[in-house]
């Protein structure tokens, strides 16, 4: 049968931008269709305007910290809206240089603007502003992304509820934010308000924050935030808006001008019609197989809409599986053993592999080597002291799992998943030269303390008297107390 295309891809975001932009290099004809601006979440209501407003939180911070530089600090007097006013020509930026429809265009890609729903396993119709147009393809990739979960609250209106997707349009800062969820948006979030000057309460029903990273690095960024101000209403839950104040479901009130709701996402299916082409789907989106394959084997799914994955990496990871396994025709499979992620917090918390608790959940051996960010020059220098560097591996350094937090752990963390994914051990890495001083040697240092735990007294004992030295055992029981103690 003939179709009017090789690949139609469903969605213009992070996944949608990377699978349509492949799939026209590699010569397939390729239409994208959006039902609003290209870019997506991550362009739009994400990751640009987040980070955009997170350094100027940071900026905000180290100026009335300045002190600990030895410089005056400073209260600085900032309009909020000069401050948003950047993060919007920030996205607009990133939109226009790299989102943009002509820049996909020029690759070969044709871009419909439009809302689409499938008709049969092979055809869909695109309706817009033009009208509605019908289409036949040999491959789908579904890339709608996904929306933030709106919380079910009683609420009378006295306080707006917000989402990511409306608080970036704000043109003047809330006094007092209620931040609802301890996830990594209402965290970032949280601290960013803060360093701006509003006075930020975080409810959430968990009992510490950001729980799907290690807990004790986690316990450490909290001690941080609670620090700086932040004020923490853990293992409660939200349970009614009225008279202008939020009310805990214990019947504790909290002040607030505004709530933000972070309690998760949900993906966008409505309208779609996926059972027209036999796709399966569950509560948390499309069901897919390791190649992103749907239950229809000439339909995928990368991103959000997939409920795996909720990080824009990993949506072009998708993207780029889908297009291999659909227009190359390759095995390529998703790598859920190396997924990473960042919270851009300060300090920032990244991840790679497992975590402690699962490998104790799966009965797996390991031992945890740690190096802390205040032992680390280059922190010290930089009065970045917070942190450490905690590497998960068995005893054959084999790395199984790693956690940093700390200043630039987001750029730090990515080679942890190399070596992860290469299969270089702990020790390889404490073998490899870098370069002084910088937080990368962070990593290293890590590395270093496997090695440290193989140099015992028994072992010294041995090389004493296998090559005749004359040496005491004070070095290498100075190194084990050490290491006992980080």
């Amino acid at each position: 049968m003939s179709y009017e295309f090789d690949l139609v891809v469903v969605g213009g975001g992070a996944a949608g931008l990377t699978a349509a932009g492949i799939s026209a290099v590699l010569g397939a004809k390729t239409a994208l269709i959006e039902a609003h601006k290209l870019g997506g979440d991550c362009t739009w209501y994400g990751c640009v305007p987040s980070k955009s407003l997170l350094r100027a939180a940071k900026v905000a911070h180290q100026t009335k910290t300045a002190g600990r530089y030895g410089l005056a600090p400073a209260d600085p007097d900032h309009d909020f809206s000069r401050v948003m006013e950047r993060v919007h020509s920030i996205r607009n930026h990133i939109y226009a240089e790299v989102d943009a429809p002509p820049n996909l265009e020029k690759l070969g890609v044709e871009v419909m603007p439009g809302r689409a729903r499938f008709l049969d396993p092979h055809a869909l119709e695109v309706q817009s502003d033009e009208g509605v147009r019908r289409l036949t393809s040999r491959y789908f990739i579904v890339a709608t992304g996904s929306s933030p979960r709106i919380p079910s609250l009683q609420t009378d209106g006295s306080i707006p509820v917000l989402t990511n997707e409306t608080l970036f349009e704000l043109q003047s800062r809330p006094r007092r934010l209620l931040v609802l969820g301890a996830g990594p948006i209402g965290i970032e979030m949280a601290q960013a308000f803060q360093r701006l000057g509003s006075c930020v309460t975080v409810v959430s029903h968990s009992d510490g924050i950001l729980g799907r990273d290690d807990r004790e690095l986690a316990g450490m960024l909290l001690e941080r935030l609670r620090g700086e101000g932040i004020r923490f209403l853990l293992g409660a839950e939200l349970a009614r808006i009225e008279n202008s104040a939020a009310w805990t479901a214990s019947g504790e009130p909290i002040e607030a001008d505004a709530v933000l709701a972070a309690i998760g996402r949900k993906p966008n299916l409505e309208s779609l019609q996926l059972d027209r082409a036999g796709v399966r789907t569950d509560e948390k989106g499309i069901a897919i197989d390791r190649r992103c394959r749907s239950s229809a084997k000439h339909i995928y799914a990368a991103g959000d809409v997939a409920g795996r994955f909720l990080f824009t990496h990993m949506a072009e990871h998708m993207a780029k599986v889908a297009v291999t396994n659909a227009i190359l025709r390759l095995p390529a499979r998703i790598d859920d053993r190396h997924v990473v992620w960042t919270t851009f917090t300060d300090p920032e918390l990244a991840h790679v592999g497992a975590t402690e608790g699962d490998l104790k959940r799966s009965g797996t051996g390991y031992t945890a080597h740690r190096f802390p960010f205040e032992q680390l020059d280059r922190a010290i220098a930089d009065s970045e002291v917070t942190g450490m560097v905690k590497a998960l591996a068995n005893r054959r350094g084999r790395i199984l799992g790693a956690s940093i937090l700390g200043a630039h752990a987001g750029e730090m963390i990515g080679e942890y998943a190399l070596a992860m994914r290469n299969r270089i051990t702990l020790g390889r890495l404490s073998a490899t030269i870098h370069p002084y001083p910088t937080y990368g040697l962070g990593n290293r240092r890590a590395a270093d303390q496997f090695m440290v735990a193989k140099l015992t007294p028994r072992l010294v004992r041995w090389l004493k008297r296998l090559f005749g030295l004359r040496g005491s055992l004070r070095g290498v029981t100075a190194l084990s107390q050490a290491k006992r103690s980080v």
